[in-house]
C-alpha cells in the first residue's frame, strides 16, 4: 500500500522565448500526462489554451497542471505553474510566486541571461523560493553552455552548481546532455567548494580532511541549502529533444522542497487567481498552506463568510472534482460569488507574502469604443477582466463616459484589444500611453472644520494635520486626540475616509507616502454618525494638502544600454531626446555600456527605435527604480466629485443622502 506522494507546487518562469512552455510540455510528457510534446508554433500546448496565446505564441495567464513524479514513498505530486515570460505579463507572475514552494529558471542557452531573467531571479532571491535553473536550446545554432553558466553566476550574482555539461553536439539537434556523477573529481571538488562556503560544519571537514567528505553527505548538504535558497543547481539541455530534461526531473525530485502544513491545522488558503467558467460563475483557484477545505462548507473569505458549493483539485493533468482539498493542495473552488484576487480563506498564511513584489504599472490608456454605443458593454467587459488582473485598475475618466486602465507595456495594450474583440465582441481603439504619476507632500499642513459652525453642514469636528514621509513608507494615520474622545467607529470612518482620499491628491494623482494625523474631533451624540466623519475628512484634508502643497512626480525606470561603439553618438543622442539620466559608461569588448535612468513613457518609443541606430545589435534592460520630480506640469482630473471644489462636493453629497 503506497501512501500519499507529497506535493510540490513548482512554478516555470523564464524572460520571454527562452523556452518556458516547451520545458513544461516536456516536463507533462515525462509525468505521463499528454502523450505527445506539444508546440508553441504550431499552438498546440496544454498550458496555452488561450487561443490569443496559441495565435502568439505567447503565456498570457498562469496556468496549473498536476504531474507525478518518481514512485513509491519518493513520489511527488507536482502542481506545475507556467507563468508569462513577457514583462507586460509581470502581475501573473507575481501572483504565482506567493504561492510556490519552489521554481525552475529557465536561461537561454543561445540568448544567456536577458533582462526578465534577471528581474525574476532578483525576486526569487528576495523571497527566498528555491530555485534550479535549467539551461535550454543547446541544440539550437549559436548555443553555448559554458558561456551561459558563466554570465548566469556574473549577472544574477547567485551560487551556482552546474549539474550537468553538453558532451556532444552542442548547438545541433543531436545535442547530448549529461549529469555529472560522484565519480567525476572536478564535480565533487566544486560542490565542496561552493556547499562549504555556507555550511560551517562542511567546511570544518573539508579543512580537516576533504577526502573523508563523502558523495552522499555532499548531495545531502546541496538539498539542504539548494531548499535553503542559498545555492542554485543548475542544469542543461533542450525541452525540444528532451535531452538533460531527466536529469532535471531528478533535481526537481530530490533538492526542491514539498509543501508543509498540517491539514488538520486550521484553515488558511489565498486566491491566486480567478476566472469564469462555461455559465459565467467564479472560479476561485485557492492555494491551501493549512487545514482541509471542504465542499458545501461555510468558511470566512475576507473576513466575510462564504459557502463553497463545489470544488475540484489539480490531479495527473486534469481537475478531478472532490469532497475535500488538503493542505499543500491547488483547489478550483466555486460558489465565492464576490471572491477576489489575494483573498485569504480562513487564516492569513504566514510568511507568504502576495503582491507588491513587482513595481505596479506605471502607465495608463484611455479605452474608446469603436462604437460609442458599446460604453456599457465595454465598461462591464473591463470589469470582468479586472478579476482576472486587478492591477488593471478600471479608472472612470471625469464625466464617466471615458474608461482608463493601468498598463506595463504595449504588447499588454495589444493583447487587451484582441481579448475585448474576440472573447466580448468589442472592437476599441486606444488613446496615448501616458506615465501614471505620484504626488509628494512637500511641507507641513493642518486644517479643521468645527460642528455647527457656519459652513459646516455635517454634525462633526474633524481636524487633520499633513506631513511628509520617506518614499515607500505608505500613509501613516496617528492620533493626536485624546483616546476614548471619539467613538471608535468614528477614529476608523475618519481613516478610512484619509485613505480613499489619498487616492487622489491636488493634482489629481495619488499621494502614497505622508502621515496624517487627526488633531481636532468632536461629536454630538444624538445626531453624529459615521457618514458625517467620512463626509467631512475629505474637505479637511484636501485644504490640509494644499497647505501642505505636494510636488508631482514621475516614474523612472533604470535602464542598462549596450550598442556597438561605433552607434553610440546616435544612441546618446537618441537618450538626451528621451529625456535620460546617464550615468555610467564602460567599454566591453567592441561595444558600450551605458547605464542611468529613463522615464517610464519614454521607454517604448527608445526600444522601437534602438534596432534601426544599432544595426539590430543593441540590447536595452529596463526596470522601475524611483520617482523624479516631473519636468513639465501634470495635472489629471479627478474622477469623483472633487473636494478642492466645496459647493460641488456639498452638493454631490447631499444628493446622495
Amino acid at each position: 500500500m503506497h501512501s500519499t506522494p507529497r506535493t510540490l507546487n513548482l512554478g516555470i518562469l523564464a524572460h520571454v522565448d527562452a523556452g518556458k512552455t516547451s520545458l513544461t510540455e516536456r516536463l507533462l510528457h515525462a509525468g505521463g500526462v499528454i502523450d505527445a510534446v506539444g508546440s508553441v508554433d504550431a499552438g498546440s500546448t496544454r498550458t496555452d489554451s488561450l487561443e490569443l496565446e496559441r495565435r502568439r505564441g505567447i503565456t498570457i495567464r498562469s496556468a496549473v497542471v498536476n504531474f507525478r513524479l518518481g514512485q513509491g514513498d519518493a513520489a511527488r505530486s507536482v502542481n506545475l505553474v507556467d507563468t508569462p515570460g513577457h514583462p507586460d505579463f509581470i502581475a501573473e507572475v507575481e501572483r504565482a510566486l506567493g504561492v510556490l514552494d519552489g521554481a525552475v529558471l529557465v536561461v537561454s542557452a543561445v540568448e544567456g541571461v536577458q533582462p526578465q531573467t534577471r528581474v525574476l531571479m532578483r525576486t526569487l532571491k528576495r523571497l527566498g523560493v528555491p530555485t534550479l535553473v535549467f539551461v535550454n536550446k543547446a541544440d539550437r545554432r549559436g548555443a553555448d553552455d559554458a558561456r551561459v553558466l558563466g554570465e548566469i553566476a556574473r549577472r544574477l550574482d547567485v551560487p551556482v552548481v552546474p549539474m550537468a555539461r553538453v558532451v556532444e553536439g552542442l548547438g545541433t539537434r543531436s545535442a547530448r546532455a549529461v549529469p555529472y556523477t560522484g565519480a567525476d573529481p572536478d564535480f565533487t571538488r566544486r560542490l565542496l567548494d561552493v556547499l562549504s562556503a555556507h555550511d560551517d560544519a562542511l567546511l570544518s571537514a573539508y579543512v580537516t580532511d576533504p577526502q573523508a567528505i563523502s558523495y552522499g553527505r555532499l548531495r545531502a548538504a546541496l538539498a539542504a541549502r539548494t531548499r535553503g535558497g542559498q545555492v542554485h543547481p543548475v542544469y542543461v539541455g533542450s525541452a525540444i529533444t528532451g535531452t538533460g530534461v531527466g536529469a532535471l526531473l531528478e533535481g526537481i525530485r530530490q533538492l526542491l522542497p514539498t509543501a508543509e502544513g498540517d491539514p488538520e491545522g486550521p484553515l488558511s488558503g489565498r486566491v491566486f487567481k480567478v476566472e469564469r467558467g462555461e455559465r459565467g460563475e467564479k472560479l476561485a483557484y485557492v492555494r491551501l498552506f493549512s487545514g482541509t477545505l471542504r465542499a458545501r462548507e461555510q468558511v470566512p473569505v475576507g473576513g466575510v463568510p462564504a459557502r463553497v458549493t463545489d470544488l475540484a483539485v489539480c490531479e495527473q493533468g486534469a481537475m478531478e472534482r472532490r469532497a475535500a482539498a488538503r493542505a499543500g493542495e491547488i483547489a478550483v473552488v466555486r460558489g465565492l460569488a464576490t471572491v477576489r484576487i489575494g483573498d485569504v480563506l480562513g487564516r492569513v498564511p504566514e510568511g507568504r507574502p502576495f503582491g507588491d513584489v513587482f513595481a505596479h504599472p506605471s502607465l495608463e490608456t484611455v479605452v474608446v469604443p469603436a462604437d460609442p454605443d458599446d460604453r456599457g458593454a465595454l465598461h462591464q467587459a473591463l470589469t470582468r477582466l479586472a478579476e482576472q488582473d486587478p492591477l488593471i485598475r478600471l479608472r472612470r475618466e471625469p464625466g464617466g463616459e471615458r474608461l482608463s486602465v493601468s498598463l506595463y507595456g504595449e504588447v499588454q495594450k495589444e493583447v487587451l484589444a484582441s481579448t475585448l474583440d474576440e472573447e466580448f465582441g468589442i472592437a476599441v481603439g486606444f488613446e496615448e500611453t501616458t506615465a501614471i504619476c505620484v504626488e509628494r507632500v512637500c511641507g507641513t499642513g493642518a486644517a479643521h472644520e468645527i460642528l455647527d459652525a457656519a459652513g459646516n453642514p455635517f454634525f462633526a469636528t474633524v481636524g487633520l494635520r499633513v506631513g511628509p514621509a520617506p518614499a515607500g513608507s505608505g500613509v501613516r494615520f496617528g492620533l493626536e486626540v485624546e483616546l476614548g474622545s471619539l467613538p471608535l467607529g468614528f477614529v476608523h470612518a475618519v481613516e478610512e475616509a484619509v485613505h480613499a482620499t489619498l487616492r487622489q491628491g491636488l493634482s489629481g494623482w495619488r499621494v502614497p507616502d505622508c502621515t496624517v494625523t487627526l488633531t481636532h474631533s468632536g461629536f454630538c451624540s444624538i445626531r453624529s454618525t459615521a457618514g458625517d466623519f467620512r463626509a467631512l475628512t475629505p474637505l479637511v484634508l484636501m485644504a490640509a494638502l494644499r497647505r501642505a502643497r505636494t510636488v508631482v512626480h514621475e516614474p523612472m525606470h533604470r535602464f542598462r544600454l549596450e550598442c556597438p561603439q561605433e552607434a553610440y553618438a546616435t544612441v546618446a543622442l537618441a537618450l538626451s531626446r528621451h529625456r535620460a539620466v546617464p550615468g555610467s559608461l564602460r567599454a566591453q569588448g567592441e561595444s558600450y555600456v551605458i547605464e542611468g535612468h529613463l522615464p517610464v513613457d519614454r521607454v517604448h518609443f527608445l526600444e522601437r527605435e534602438l534596432p534601426g541606430f544599432t544595426g539590430g545589435e543593441g540590447l536595452l534592460e529596463t526596470d522601475f527604480d524611483h520617482y523624479r520630480p516631473a519636468a513639465a506640469p501634470r495635472v489629471r482630473e479627478r474622477t469623483d466629485h472633487n473636494p478642492l471644489r466645496r459647493e460641488e462636493y456639498l452638493l454631490h453629497v447631499q444628493r446622495r443622502v
